[in-house]
């Protein structure tokens, strides 16, 4: 959620150009408004440019400012106060001495407000502002590296900031808990961003601040400290650009892209992962997994389904016990643990607010944790005693489909790692890669969806596995087109649920267990029989001759990654038909970086 990026250099870049391509890169994230500050030489002072809507709007408004050499700049995910001008980012303090931008959320500010800032002036309805004012507070008494970290000091909850001293504009502070931030440099200067991807083309190595810490950049200068001003030691890495970048090429959104970039990504997993035709998971994972008397996956949303499936995977080939829990409400309200539990985290950002703190909670009682993610470089990778990456590359739109795919297929290959009788997994998904491919190369689902989604709502229905496809069918549509769609196990509609069913009410049932496929088919005739109109995604060994749509076969644990294909096409279709923006939707964000 919402997007960083800061920059200081030696008059060889334009700050407003680094900043603004980054924000530009860090659209993905999902925001809502969008802003920058810029030191304009002539009159030696600094400036905002700020508006609810697109980064667009801001390159507009700065197209005739002049090269500055400092700049921060910031997308804004709402939190604090509505969508308006006034609370987007930057923020000015009271006197207009410092300017920040922030991403995370202060739980105390609204007592930090009353303690400390009682005859201060806001101009905004953020949390965001208290900062920027308590540093000018303390400013009166500190020199300002004191006055920030006597103001770090107060602050409970996340932050990832940038501050300008507007009376040195050769600096720029930073300060990281919680939500993620990066430093990268170069010889022409120090880019801060909360995303590596805004590095890109800026910055040849990086470094990932740590919580709790403070930073003072100049152009040639950079300085870390704990919060008791203590020097940090800062180990750059180099940026691989290849991990990073992306690009659109001939598509007309991220999402049809990634789509269909599913079966390379399964591939690369394969590649990664199976040697000798065997699957290979570091020895360190395999033992801690197979001593311990239950597995316990945390995830959110779509790596949840994910989740699920891998549950199934796990039980199904290990025998071993697994539980799912949602990250949100695990970190707060943590069920009766067995006595050697397991943790694995899923994650596509790796910076997923709740599951981190999860993370914080599970690694106080000294539990081993292993964090699945697409990102080597995120907070829970970093912080999880092991990491599997899930190579799937930078997935831009909004709503995940080959990250997705990817979290099952290594959740799969873990699975038969487990066990001394594993499966052919590289024959297995070699099976599924082709069956997607298959299904792409001849998939025309636009007139489908655009003569099915004509209702304001929609089901999809399934059982056992397909259940699982059927909520993240359901996610998926309803995240990319509006239109209010729910996941059922099928076996339940009629214990309530089918009172929702009326004439030309979308039913999308998903069949590819042969051992209760005549029992989905009978759920269906229940919604016939009450005006539904029905669409069936079922396999070749599940299919009838009047099924809509039927793909190749492929193992009955791996059938819910290619089910889900023609579920991801039918919600990218329905968004299209409705004109929306399909890569960006509404109030949504790709990185959830706050609770």
């Amino acid at each position: 959620m919402c997007g960083i990026v800061g920059f200081i250099g030696n008059n060889k870049k334009d700050a407003k150009d680094v900043v603004l391509s980054g924000l530009k890169k860090l659209e993905y994230r999902g925001y809502d408004s969008a802003g920058i500050s810029l030191f304009d030489q002539r009159f030696e002072t600094f400036k905002i440019y700020k508006d609810f809507g697109r980064v667009q709007k801001i390159v507009d408004l700065t197209q005739k400012v002049d090269p500055s050499s400092i700049g921060i700049g910031h997308t804004r995910w709402a939190t604090h106060g509505k969508v308006t001008k006034d609370n987007a980012h930057p923020h000015y303090s009271e006197s207009k001495r410092f300017i920040i931008v922030h991403n995370g959320v202060i739980e105390n500010y609204e007592e930090l407000k009353s303690q400390y800032l009682k005859n201060s002036n806001f101009y905004s309805e953020t949390d965001t502002e208290v900062i920027a004012q308590l540093i000018e507070t303390f400013s009166k008494s500190f020199n300002v590296e004191t006055a920030i970290l006597t103001t770090l000091k107060l602050l409970e909850g996340s932050y990832a900031l940038l501050v300008i001293d507007t009376s040195d504009p050769e600096t720029i502070y930073a300060a990281k808990n919680k939500s993620p931030l990066v430093l990268g440099k170069s010889k022409d200067g120090v880019t801060i961003a909360s995303d590596l991807m805004a590095l890109v083309g800026y910055a040849n190595e990086y470094f990932a601040l740590v919580d709790h810490s403070f930073v003072v950049a100049k152009a040639k200068n950079i300085k870390s400290y704990n919060l008791l001003h203590e020097p940090l030691q800062m180990n750059y890495l180099k940026i691989n650009q290849d991990e990073v970048s992306a690009e659109l090429g001939t598509y007309q959104h991220y999402m049809l892209k990634e789509i269909y970039e599913q079966p390379s990504v399964i591939r690369r997993i394969v590649s990664k992962y199976v040697f000798d035709d065997l699957p290979k998971i570091d020895k360190q994972i395999i033992n801690q997994m197979k001593q311990s008397d239950r597995i316990y996956i945390l995830a959110a949303g779509t790596s949840m389904h994910a989740g699920y499936v891998g549950k199934r995977m796990v039980e199904e080939i290990t025998n071993m016990p697994v539980e799912v829990h949602i990250a949100s409400e695990f970190a707060y309200h943590m069920p009766v643990l067995t006595r050697n539990p397991y943790f694995i985290l899923i994650t596509q950002s790796g910076e997923t607010a709740d599951l981190r703190a999860c993370l914080l909670k599970v690694k106080k009682l000294n539990h081993p944790v292993l964090t699945i993610t697409n990102v080597k470089t995120s907070t829970l990778a970093r912080e999880a005693d092991h990491y599997l990456e899930l190579f799937a590359g930078p997935e831009i739109a909004v709503a995940s489909t080959k990250a997705y795919i990817a979290q099952i297929a290594v959740l799969y290959v873990l699975a038969n790692s487990l066990t001394d009788a594993p499966y052919d997994v590289k024959y297995e998904l070699e099976k599924v890669a082709k069956s997607i491919e298959s299904f792409l190369d001849h998939q025309n689902l636009a007139n489908i969806a655009h003569d099915l989604f004509l209702k304001r709502n929609c089901f999809y229905i399934g059982r056992d596995i397909d259940y699982y496809t059927a909520l993240e069918a359901s996610l998926k549509l309803k995240e990319i087109s509006y239109i209010q769609t729910e996941g059922f196990a099928a076996g339940e509609l009629k214990h309530g649920t089918i009172a929702l069913i009326e004439n030309n009410t979308p039913v999308i049932a998903i069949i590819s267990n042969k051992t209760i496929a005549k029992n989905t088919r009978s759920n269906l005739k229940e919604v016939l029989a009450r005006g539904a109109q029905t669409l069936i995604i079922s396999l070749e060994k599940t299919s009838q001759p009047n099924d809509d749509i039927i793909l190749k076969d492929c193992h009955e644990l791996l059938a819910p990654m290619v089910t889900v294909v023609p579920t991801q096409l039918l919600s990218y279709y329905a968004a299209l038909e409705r004109g929306l923006d399909i890569d960006k939707p509404r109030n949504l964000a790709k990185s959830v970086t706050v609770e």
